[in-house]
């Protein structure tokens, strides 16, 4: 907490909560003011200004949905965060929907709550951040330690006319940073060229990169130029190296060899200026090995090689990721969702991305289409989908629930209670084996809420 006063308003009919919070927020350096209901609360508003709002939801009189209409109606741009139980998980998506920051489910953690009113008082005190300022390079998102390495590589090596080896994953943006190395050299006005490997076919690839002759080659009607004469004087793009056939690798050489192409049925040679920049998500070290791939060829293309981390390896990005796709998707859609609640972003920063940024593109690009609300809500994200359903599917598994009694007669003398808290601890031990530890697909397999679920997991100490 800096030294900075921020003043909260605490509503809650339960004076032992109202206590709580303000000894809690009075030691984190806040100024803490309480109200015991909504009218009571709006009283303490007329007389003093506040940076936030904590408001339970379910009270008598005036109650917390009609309290934050109200605030809504007077000063749209103060953040309020409502108190829920686990009993009223539609109170707490209507209080979103009308304009709440956040929600916190009871009983709830202290470093929950302090994440939450920390996340609304940094977004109205408005600090510049990365993503306000701008990018270095349009279009690639991130200020993890792994993209500073990248931007320095990227200006280091773009002045440059050595060909480039960009190594990553599907999905983690090689060709964003191929589009920013050349959009920083020395030929950025001439033209940059992609090329997918793998989405030409063994037959043509020959033709489309070199050209050919009219009448060459059955349906070779007319003279075609190919994409590395169009690529002359600027940059070819490479995408997905290691798709190449045998013969192409060979033909690819002598181009970075000789710098001179030569059409499918043509006896004339031209000279090219092309600057290569390859990508692959093989290791080509490996395919070398297994006789895949040229070792003279990947000589030539990585001398400068770069690797693009996964998502899963740069955590931190995240937030700063789903800000930007929902701030995109909502103009593109036209839809008014600018924000992620706490928990919606939890589950994100739990999840491992086996399909890095496009796939938490996509998730927020559905997120945004699918939510009635004007935030994405845990139940907006749709992950992994299909490893989901097998896994309800797989989830009859035998699993030995009663191991703690040796017979029918031994249940009573355990008692319901311990039996269902036996039971409830090992279905969801067993639900986070079969997921890897992922605690939403656990949930899902579970048919839980995903905050009735995480409570579960620190009641029972499974957390590990």
């Amino acid at each position: 907490m800096t030294g900075e006063k921020i003043s909260i308003l605490v509503v809650d009919d339960e004076r032992s909560m109202r206590d709580f919070l303000k000894i809690l927020l009075q030691k984190e350096g806040y100024t803490v003011v309480t109200a015991h209901n909504g009218e009571n609360a709006l009283e303490c508003l007329e007389s003093q200004e506040f940076d936030l709002i904590i408001s339970d939801i379910r009270m008598p009189g005036m109650g917390g949905l009609e309290l934050l209409g109200a605030v809504k109606e007077q000063n749209p741009d103060l953040p309020v965060i409502m108190i829920t139980a686990f009993a009223s998980p539609d109170d707490a998506v209507q209080a979103m929907k009308n304009g709440a920051f956040d929600y916190i489910s009871k009983p709830f953690n202290v470093d929950e709550i302090k994440s939450v009113i920390e996340s609304a008082t940094t977004k109205k005190k408005g600090p510049a951040t990365t993503a306000a300022m701008g990018q270095p390079f349009p279009g690639i998102i991130g200020e993890s330690r792994e993209m500073l390495k990248i931007y320095d590589m990227i200006r280091r090596i773009a002045p440059t006319p050595a060909n480039v080896l960009i190594y990553g994953e599907s999905g983690t943006g090689k060709e964003l940073v191929a589009q920013a190395i050349h959009a920083h050299s020395k030929v950025a006005s001439n033209p940059f060229v992609p090329i997918t490997c793998s989405a030409i076919p063994e037959e043509l690839m020959e033709s489309e990169l070199f050209g050919h002759v009219k009448g060459s080659f059955t349906g070779a009607i007319s003279d075609k130029s190919g994409l590395f004469n169009e690529a002359d004087t600027g940059t070819a793009f490479l995408d997905e190296i290691g798709e190449l056939t045998p013969i192409i690798q060979t033909k690819l050489l002598r181009v970075l060899q000789e710098r001179e192409i030569k059409p499918v049925g043509g006896t004339r040679v031209k000279r090219i200026d092309v600057r290569i920049i390859a990508a692959t998500n093989r290791v080509l070290e490996e395919e070398i090995l297994a006789g895949r791939f040229r070792e003279d060829l990947f000589y030539r293309l990585a001398v400068v090689p770069l690797r693009v981390p996964p998502l899963r390896e740069r955590k931190s990005d995240v937030p700063m990721l789903v800000d930007h796709f929902l701030k995109k998707y909502s103009r593109q859609l036209g839809k008014e969702v600018q924000e992620i609640s706490s928990y919606a972003l939890q589950v994100l920063m739990n999840y491992n991305f086996p399909g890095n940024v496009r796939e938490l593109e996509n998730i927020i690009e559905r997120g945004v289409a699918l939510e009635s609300s004007n935030i994405i809500l845990p139940e907006s994200l749709s992950l992994s989908t299909g490893r989901t359903q097998d896994m309800r599917r797989n989830s009859d598994d035998s699993l030995p629930l009663f191991q703690a009694a040796s017979s029918e007669d031994e249940l009573y003398d355990l008692g319901l209670e311990k039996i269902m808290t036996n039971l409830e601890k090992r279905l969801i031990r067993h639900a986070l084996e079969k997921t890897h530890n992922s605690k939403m697909r656990a949930a899902d397999l579970l048919q839980m809420s995903f905050r009735s679920f995480r409570y579960k997991v620190k009641k029972y100490g499974l957390d590990d």
